[in-house]
């Protein structure tokens, strides 16, 4: 009803005005075209006042933001820029149809005391989902699990409050520190992942770690091979923190 109220105003306004006599037949023409061309307008604005607003298009969504935070062996040390983790990951993503951009926050010889002491700096960048990849220089260092576990939990507090999804990536510590110190280091992140409720990667040399075919000359840090084993592993995981599967 509102619509056709629409039409017939514009039409009982248009009939109402004097046509200028100066341009006679062609004036007349052009006038009459542009009623027409008024009527179509009005009746377009009035179909689109007149859709429920639940009923417009849908926003384009959100392409993920994926923050990885982590030391060398995400920082790529050693690796041309493109081998290291972080461009190795984006490529795997591609690959398997899914459209993220990745946030590097990956600093070599990173702690998880220094993880914790930059997280919000690194939180500016507004991640949506996140990577937590700390741990392997506390244990290198032998560093006390316990100082490890309350800078780890700190962290994932801040980037659950910022709102992202987060997926936690466990490390191993040497043998050489003892069974105690391996079962309380290893053991933390598991524990890690039940007490704030994220999801669990449980080591991330798996495969790799003590391989030589693997490794660069130091035996600690991937090769080019070594990271494509790594991201390899990984991806699954990762895809499902993303909530996505590969393209078929």
């Amino acid at each position: 009803m509102a619509i056709q109220a629409a039409i017939r105003n514009v039409r009982r306004r248009a009939r109402t005005r004097r046509e200028p006599p100066a341009y006679g037949a062609f004036g007349r023409h052009f006038n009459a075209v542009a009623r027409r061309a008024a009527a179509a307008v009005c009746l377009a604005a009035a179909l689109l006042l007149a859709i429920p607003p639940g009923t417009a298009r849908a926003a384009t969504p959100e392409r993920p933001r994926l923050m990885l935070m982590g030391d060398s062996l995400l920082a790529g040390y050693g690796l041309p820029p493109e081998d290291g983790f972080i461009q190795t990951l984006g490529r795997a993503l591609a690959d398997a149809g899914v459209a993220a951009t990745l946030l590097d926050a990956a600093v070599s010889g990173d702690t998880t005391a220094g993880g914790r002491a930059r997280v919000d700096w690194a939180l500016g960048d507004k991640p949506t989902h996140a990577v937590l990849a700390l741990g392997a220089n506390d244990a290198l260092r032998g560093l006390p699990p316990e100082a490890a576990k309350q800078n780890l939990a700190a962290t994932l507090d801040a980037m659950k409050a910022a709102g992202a999804r987060v997926l936690l990536v466990g490390m191993k510590a040497p043998r050489n520190w003892g069974a105690d110190y391996a079962e309380a280091f290893d053991g933390m992140y598991p524990a890690l992942a039940a007490e704030k409720n994220v999801a669990l990667y449980p080591f991330l040399l798996e495969g790799v770690a003590l391989n030589p075919a693997l490794n660069q000359a130091d035996g600690i840090h991937p090769n080019a091979a070594g990271v494509e084993r790594m991201v390899a592993d990984i991806l699954p995981a990762i895809l499902a923190l993303l909530d996505t599967e590969p393209a078929k």
